[in-house]
C-alpha cells in the first residue's frame, strides 16, 4: 500500500475544492 496514491488523491481534492471557492467567488471570470 503506497501512500502515494493518498497524497495525490489528498492535492487533487483540495485543488478541486480551492478551484470550486474561486468559482463561487468570481463567477465573472468563469
Amino acid at each position: 500500500m503506497t501512500p502515494v496514491l493518498e497524497i495525490t488523491g489528498l492535492v487533487v481534492a483540495i485543488a478541486l475544492l480551492v478551484y470550486l471557492v474561486v468559482a463561487l467567488v468570481l463567477p465573472e471570470r468563469f
